[in-house]
């Protein structure tokens, strides 16, 4: 079969190349393009300039894409994560890629963070980055670095892409090889899904002269079957014989009625279920199917039900309670806590991980008996059991402590010591709370890293929870703005808030910018501005013999003026200075992008995380006697 694109004489190579990337991207399934501007990449700009004009106005060949430009590339490549991540929640679309396209030089650089955050989440990206032909490299050509494996490992698919000369086999090789990046991206052969980067050389003339499109073909074109197996929230009726013999084993048999010491069942082990960012609701179900805790962050999209624990991290310690387990499930990748930590490292617990997906596994206390591809289906049956009143001793202590936060929070007396201390009424905890307690089923939580996500996973408590998303990859505070911004973009039907730290907020500020020509994002942003970072204030540098330099170099007060800022871009700023002020702020994001800053208090919080670990342990030895 031909696939010979007839050419003028004066017709431009890099405009037909990107012309045909853009055909083949759109063909596989891509929707959204995040574009930052610059020169070397104007043949992709015109292409996807076309592709994104309304029907009836592109040029014939053209395909319908939605373009997002964006002046910084950092902020760029957040924003196509965030826009992969609502794609994989879109109940219209389903798991997808999306592309992100720079200029040669720093600007791929820029993307860095971002690669990274998709590289440990999983997250498909497809990497565009333009590039000077060859013969410009190494020549101190400007704007000219090495940008062929400038992300080293942390992409599934790495290619160095020649600038086309407009050979007759030069479309194929292109689809071809497109085919191949969304194959990596998406994890379809290896079920390893992440960031693929394609370094695209192009030469001059960089601008499209007249002339059509080519005609779209699918010449080159793979359909590349997805495996099936291993899908979140899949069942084998295989467990391994290694777990089995252990659950047998655990205590022995004694009297008629099958039962072991204390009236627990046979083969009944205290197991508990851990459910780490993007565990799925299959740990829910595995939890409630079994009688086990549910020990589940805000971000594993299993937080919820009758089973689920919030305050568990408070209840680790409790002999009863954390030091009674003597098995953990774990689903998708726990990173806040240290307490599930030194659980997950016991000598005493068996570790049983469930990874359906990429080649690693979440294990860092390298303690894992048994790493599965799949949920077993005893486990989805309950035919593992829990001892006799083991999980009711989880929920009567859980309720316990739920009483406990709510009263240290709510008591007249601490709020009279925080306004007397700083002049604010608000604590991050009450802030979390207030959060979660306006959201609906249906909305949509982007929670920045430190102690936002740690102060929702103490006080978030849902039956039905909202998606709560978070980039846990690597659990920096880069990119959340642009992040919460791609997700409002990629669920528009979807009230959608971002709460973030006054540092989370800063370091991405760049992503209030939006030109006027693009989307309107309605999105509301949360700031909880306690002028610094008060999670070293919960860590050992908090610690008062280590107070010299602390806050200089640890708590980086910055006083800015967050509506002077917010005036700056546009954006709607509200501030909240007291718990009266906080439900109506939430209560409406309205259409738009807005901030609503709270002012929390930063010099108790060391204090009030030791005293609510100990109105916690207070409230459980009451409650279970």
């Amino acid at each position: 079969m031909s696939d010979v694109t007839t050419q003028p004489p004066d017709a431009s190579p890099a405009t037909t190349a990107a012309r045909v990337l853009v055909q083949a991207l759109a063909t596989l399934g891509v929707r959204d393009v995040v574009l930052a501007p610059g020169s070397r990449s104007a043949p992709l700009a015109y292409a996807l300039a076309d592709a994104a004009r309304p029907d009836g106005e592109r040029p014939a060949g053209a395909p319908a894409v939605r373009l997002h430009v964006r002046v910084d590339e950092r902020s760029a490549g957040f924003l196509a994560l965030g826009l992969a991540r609502a794609a994989a929640h879109d109940e219209h679309g389903g798991p997808r890629p999306v592309a992100v396209v720079t200029t040669s030089g720093t600007a791929v650089a820029n993307l860095h963070p971002a690669v990274l955050e998709a590289h440990h989440a999983g997250v498909p990206l497809l990497l565009l980055t333009a590039d000077r032909p060859h013969e410009l490299r190494g020549t101190g050509a400007n704007q000219t670095t090495v940008q062929p494996g400038i992300f080293g490992p942390a992409v599934r698919l790495a290619a160095d892409v020649p600038a086309p000369v407009g050979l007759p086999d030069e479309a194929r090789d292109l689809r071809h090889l497109v085919s191949r990046a969304v194959a990596a991206a998406t994890g379809a052969r290896t079920g390893d899904s992440g960031p693929v980067h394609l370094d695209l050389a192009y030469r001059e003339p960089l601008v499209p002269p007249p002339g059509p499109w080519p005609e779209p073909s699918a010449v080159g074109l793979g359909n590349v079957q997805a495996r099936t197996a291993g899908a979140p929230g899949t069942a084998t009726a295989a467990l391994s014989a290694v777990v089995d013999s252990r659950a047998a084993a655990a205590t022995p048999a004694s009297g008629p009625g099958g039962t072991g010491p204390g009236g627990r069942r046979r083969g009944a082990v205290p197991t508990v279920v851990v459910a780490g960012d993007g565990a799925g609701p299959v740990a829910r179900r595995v939890a409630e199917a079994c009688g086990w805790p549910l020990l589940a962050e805000p971000s594993s999209g299993a937080r919820g039900g009758p089973n689920a624990i919030a305050a568990y991290r408070l209840l680790l310690a409790d002999p009863r309670l954390g030091g009674a387990v003597r098995r953990v499930v774990v689903l998708g990748r726990p990173t806040l806590s240290r307490p599930v930590q030194r659980l997950l490292g016991r000598p005493d617990v068996e570790v049983v991980v469930v990874a359906p997906q990429g080649g690693a596994w979440p294990d860092a206390a390298r303690n894992a008996a048994d790493v599965l591809t799949e949920v077993p289906t005893r486990m989805l049956r309950g035919r593992l059991h829990a001892p006799a009143g083991w999980l009711e001793a989880w929920q009567t202590a859980g309720k316990a402590a739920d009483a406990a936060v709510d009263a240290l929070l709510d008591g007249p007396g601490e709020r009279d010591a925080r306004r007397s201390r700083s002049g604010t009424r608000v604590t991050g905890p009450a802030l979390a709370r207030a959060v979660a307690g306006v959201l609906q089923p249906h909305d949509v939580l982007v929670v920045g890293s430190s102690n936002p996500v740690r102060d929702l996973d103490l006080v978030a408590r849902w039956d039905t929870a909202p998606l709560v998303l978070a980039n846990r990859g690597l659990a920096g505070i880069d990119g959340t703005l642009s992040t919460a911004a791609g997700v409002a973009l990629g669920l528009p039907r979807r009230n959608v808030r971002a709460l973030v730290g006054d540092l989370t907020f800063l370091h991405d500020v760049g992503g209030l910018l939006r030109g006027p020509l693009e989307p309107v994002v309605d999105l509301q942003v949360v700031v909880a501005n306690d002028d610094g970072g008060s999670i070293f204030a919960t860590l050992e540098p908090g610690e008062p013999d280590r107070a010299a330099v602390f806050e200089r170099v640890f708590a980086t007060p910055h006083g800015v003026d967050v509506a002077a800022l917010c005036a700056g871009y546009g954006v709607r700023h509200t501030r909240v200075v007291d718990a009266e002020g906080l439900l109506p702020a939430l209560a409406a994001p309205g259409p738009g992008l807005s901030v609503v800053e709270v002012r929390v208090d930063r010099t108790g919080r060391r204090a009030l995380g030791e005293r609510l670990a100990a109105d916690v342990v207070r409230a459980v030895d009451g409650a279970l006697g």
